[in-house]
C-alpha cells in the first residue's frame, strides 16, 4: 500500500501459539454488563437493552507491558474482561449462529478515566475521553475457537499488587455472547477484526503509578501490566 503520509500501520494482537497475528479493527465495549457491577455504578441490572461504547483499535496493549500512568487523569480505574475477536462479518446475526463469527477469545482491561467520564456524565456530554484514550485497551494473545470453544462460565478476576479487586463468574453476564453480538450486529454490520470487550465484574476501582496489574478468564489466559513509577 502506498499510502501519502507515514502511517504505523494496522494494530494487531498475536495469536496463541502460532506466528500469526490478528488485525483489530474496531473495539466495542459493553456497558454494565454484570449485575453487581450495574449496581455498584449506581445502575438497575435488569436487563436492560445492552449499550456500547468505542475505544480506538490503537488502544491495544500487548500483554506484559509496562506503560507511562495516563495523561489529564487523577483517577484511572481498572475494568477486567473477557475480550471476544470476530472472525465472519455480518449484519443481523440471529442468536443461534452467533457463534459461528467469533475467531477466539482473549483477556483483556478497559481501563477509564473515572473523573473524565464522572464528569462528562454530569454535564451530559460524550464520554469517549473517559474510555478511547492512548494505550486504555490491554489484551492477551487470542486463543482460537478450537482452543478454548465458548467459555460461558469460569472465574474472571482482577488483582493489583497481588490483592483481588474483582472477582465473578462468566456465567453472571446480563447479556451472554451470544446475544450482544446478535444485538450489536443490527446497530451496526459486523467486520472480520472487531474486537468486543464483554464487560466487567464488580470491584472495578483505582489504579496509582507503580501499580502491577493481574487478571484472569478461566480458560481463556492471564493478563499482566504494570504502570510505571
Amino acid at each position: 500500500m502506498n499510502y501519502a503520509i507515514d502511517f504505523p500501520g494496522v494494530p494487531v494482537i498475536p495469536v496463541a501459539e502460532s506466528n500469526k497475528t490478528f488485525p483489530v479493527g474496531r473495539i466495542y465495549c459493553v456497558g454494565r454488563n454484570y449485575a453487581e457491577h450495574a449496581r455498584e455504578m449506581g445502575h438497575d441490572p435488569d436487563r436492560e437493552p445492552p449499550f456500547f461504547f468505542m475505544k480506538p483499535a490503537d488502544a491495544i496493549v500487548q500483554n506484559g507491558a509496562t506503560l507511562n500512568f495516563p495523561k489529564a487523569t487523577k483517577d484511572l480505574h481498572h475494568e477486567i474482561e473477557m475480550v471476544v475477536a470476530i472472525g465472519k462479518g455480518g449484519a443481523d446475526i440471529p442468536e443461534s449462529k452467533a457463534l459461528d463469527h467469533i475467531f477466539g477469545y482473549g483477556v483483556g482491561l478497559d481501563m477509564t478515566r473515572r473523573d473524565l467520564q464522572g464528569e462528562a456524565k454530569k454535564m451530559g456530554r460524550p464520554w469517549e475521553m473517559g474510555k478511547a484514550f492512548d494505550e486504555s485497551a490491554p489484551c492477551t494473545a487470542l486463543k482460537p475457537v478450537a482452543m478454548v470453544g465458548h467459555p460461558a462460565k469460569g472465574a474472571i478476576w482482577l488483582k493489583v499488587n497481588g490483592e483481588v479487586k474483582q472477582k465473578g463468574d462468566l456465567a453472571e453476564m446480563i447479556w451472554n455472547v451470544p446475544e450482544m453480538i446478535s444485538y450489536l450486529s443490527r446497530l451496526i454490520t459486523l467486520r472480520p477484526g472487531d474486537l468486543i470487550y464483554s464487560g466487567t465484574p464488580a470491584g472495578v476501582g483505582p489504579v496509582r503509578a507503580g501499580d502491577k496489574l493481574e487478571g484472569h478468564v478461566d480458560g481463556v489466559g492471564d493478563l499482566t501490566i504494570s504502570y510505571a513509577r
